[in-house]
């Protein structure tokens, strides 16, 4: 019998330092990944922690991981070569074929462009797929500013608008992503979907500025970051109100999600 909490050895190939706090691990894994889902990740006798997919392709998957405990603490000293253990994928997903052949706004705050790359580098390689794809994404500083290539291939084909909170460096605007919200054309669109993943807070900005702007609820799309135990619906540490995070999540569409407060 499959057990589902088993964490399994998966090899890292290759560990790029985004920046001082966040680096990406590239790891073997056959398994079938959707866009937003995310994998419990862990170190014998250290712990476990959930981490969402940043990258996938044939074989392998990517995470982007924060330093901030023990376990990633240890993370971050493993290197090529070295085994982590994981168990996954998790959670439910963007509903991306809802996207296709519409208009599509992302806003995403620090390591919250993470959960949204993998939807973004889906509509690079389809463009032909999405009517347009406007990117907002903000950072604290320049020093924290993550997948600079990426953030750069973006700009040849989206429409991209890249800031710092408050600060100023080339290639950024300043101010929270909120305030540049108004820049998106949303009024000529015929059709879209907006999704948003950051910070709580962020997040609940974002989503008040766009209903401002005359979004409908139901257009808007947020990803939860919530401390997943078990992630199978059974501890009940990501459980808010009647609703476990981590089966019905992280995922969810506004109309749920703006009820879904601690």
């Amino acid at each position: 019998m499959n057990n589902i909490t088993l964490p399994k050895p998966h090899k890292i190939t290759s560990v790029i330092h985004e920046t001082n706090a966040e680096y990406t691990f590239r790891v073997e894994c056959d398994a079938e990944t959707k866009h937003g889902q995310f994998f419990m990740l862990s170190i014998p006798k250290v712990g476990e922690a959930p981490i969402s997919v940043s990258g996938k392709g044939d074989g392998w998957v990517e995470f982007t991981i924060r330093k901030v405990g023990r376990l990633t603490q240890g993370i971050f000293g493993l290197k090529s070569g070295d085994t982590l253990f994981m168990r996954g994928p998790y959670g439910n997903s963007f509903p991306v074929d809802e996207f296709k052949n519409k208009d599509l706004l992302v806003i995403s705050g620090g390591t919250g462009m993470a959960p949204v790359k993998t939807i973004l580098n889906y509509f690079y390689d389809h463009s032909e797929e999405i009517k347009s794809v406007n990117l907002i994404s903000g950072f604290k500083d320049v020093n924290c500013v993550l997948f600079h290539d990426e953030l750069e291939k973006f700009k040849t084909k989206f429409n991209t608008i890249y800031t710092l909170d408050n600060s100023k460096a080339d290639g950024f605007e300043t101010g929270m992503v909120t305030e540049h919200i108004k820049k998106i054309p949303l009024n000529t669109f015929e059709d879209y979907n907006v999704v948003i993943v950051g910070p709580p807070i962020m997040m609940h900005f974002a989503a008040k500025e766009l209903l401002a702007n005359g979004v409908e609820e139901s257009k808007i799309w947020v990803s939860f970051e919530r401390k997943m135990s078990c992630a199978v619906g059974k501890c009940g540490h990501c459980k808010i109100n009647e609703t476990y995070v981590c089966l019905e999540g992280p995922v969810f569409n506004y109309t749920k999600a703006k009820d879904l407060l601690d």
